[in-house]
């Protein structure tokens, strides 16, 4: 654990899948009171697209994944995150479903609650936090995409999760379906008693915007009384990110959510910027308020060379200090 005299009371990180797991292990690395974790609900792949369609719920693939970030038991009276996670083989009706996927599911539909069934297997598993979906609705994201044409300015619309990171055009821009749903108010209320927000890392388009689309998120967040940090993607990814510089993920952010003001932008400095790109890198920050933060935030190897994903204990440790250079 991080070793800090320090730790927030109540640390609120919103994203989703593999980006918002690494951010909610830091969570526990720090030592914080509380910890919310505030969801994305647009995946209609795998199991979740199953259950979605089937049952007419919200996805619950990405709830889970959070659920087994906060859930590492290893007692025998805690669900522990391994079986969360547990996808049964074969190729009958259960093949590709996860354990916790379907947990979640058949709570939902006992209780008549998505969030009672999500607080009940956060209570099996010993969850050290909440996981809160952002709506109460399933939502589909619609992309703008050119490139998928002769004539590169030609936009098409691409609807969707899995199309959207998947295509092989380049997205401009997104957008959720319904096109202004209600914000969860236990997600707005997380993050007004919040004193540590983050949002990222993950699927820039399809785990990340989606919050900065719903206007009451976006000024909950910007009107916290709490640090709000950014947490960069380490590289771009295949599909709905291909070729974006870190500069144009923060764009990003500006573009779909212009009211949006937050303090740090932490950037992992194994890219090696030069002097050129970090003073535009420190500029598109400041649009959003942002100052940037280069550090160390990937695990490596032996060698030093990057695995690709975020360190959480590393991770922890930038977030304490930039917590603690608090007044």
């Amino acid at each position: 654990m991080v070793n800090t005299h320090l730790a927030p009371r109540h640390m609120a990180c919103l994203g989703g899948g593999h980006g918002l797991y690494q951010t909610l292990l830091a969570a526990q690395e720090m030592n914080a009171k509380q910890i919310s974790a505030i969801v994305t609900v647009a995946d209609d792949g795998g199991s979740s697209g199953r259950l979605r369609r089937e049952m007419d719920i919200i996805p619950p693939g990405d709830l889970r994944m959070a659920l087994a970030a906060l859930s590492q038991s290893s007692d025998e009276t805690g669900l522990s995150a391994s079986v969360l996670q547990h996808r049964f083989g074969g190729t009958g009706g259960l093949a590709g479903h996860a354990v916790g996927n379907l947990l979640i599911a058949g709570l939902a539909e006992a209780t008549g609650s998505m969030q009672a069934a999500l607080d009940k297997v956060g209570e099996l598993s010993q969850a050290q936090g909440r996981v809160i979906p952002v709506v109460n609705e399933p939502l589909e994201i619609e992309a703008e995409v050119s490139g998928l044409d002769e004539d590169p300015m030609v936009m098409r619309t691409v609807r969707g999760q899995v199309a959207v990171a998947t295509t092989p055009g380049n997205v401009n821009r997104v957008k959720i379906a319904p096109a202004l749903p209600p914000a969860n108010s236990l997600a707005l209320e997380a993050l007004a008693q919040a004193d540590l927000i983050t949002l990222g890392p993950g699927s820039w388009f399809t785990s990340v915007i989606p919050h900065l689309v719903i206007p009451d998120v976006v000024a909950a967040i910007s009107k916290a009384n709490a640090l709000r940090v950014v947490v960069l993607n380490l590289s771009a990814e295949p599909g709905e990110t291909q070729g974006f510089s870190s500069e144009r993920h923060i764009h990003m952010l500006y573009q779909h959510a212009p009211g949006l003001e937050v303090d740090y932008i932490v950037v992992d400095n194994y890219l090696r910027f030069s002097a050129g790109e970090r003073s535009h890198l420190c500029r598109a920050a400041e649009v959003l308020g942002a100052e940037v933060k280069f550090a160390d935030v990937s695990k490596r190897k032996e060698d030093g060379t990057t695995l690709g994903v975020h360190d959480p204990a590393k991770l922890g440790q930038v977030l304490t200090s930039l917590y603690d250079r608090q007044d």
